[in-house]
């Protein structure tokens, strides 16, 4: 079996999804969930572009050197 076909979703199967998340959902949670959706991932990039602190920085170089000098 070639697995590389395993990785394509056709037409079926989308419309599939869709109506099952329908049934689940209804019609009315789906805009809320997706504005949810759409929240976290604009939160996500958010935190991605943040710089680490200088705090940050000392924080993750003790943890290192703490694990370094633990033996275990």
């Amino acid at each position: 079996m070639n697995t590389a076909h395993l990785a394509f979703i056709g037409t079926q199967e989308i419309i599939i999804i869709v109506v099952i998340v329908l049934l689940l959902f209804g019609g009315k949670k789906i805009p809320e969930l997706m504005r949810g959706l759409g929240r976290g991932v604009k939160e996500f990039k958010e935190g991605q572009r943040e710089e680490p602190t200088a705090e940050d920085t000392d924080a993750t170089h003790t943890r290192r050197n703490d694990s370094i000098n633990d033996p275990r």
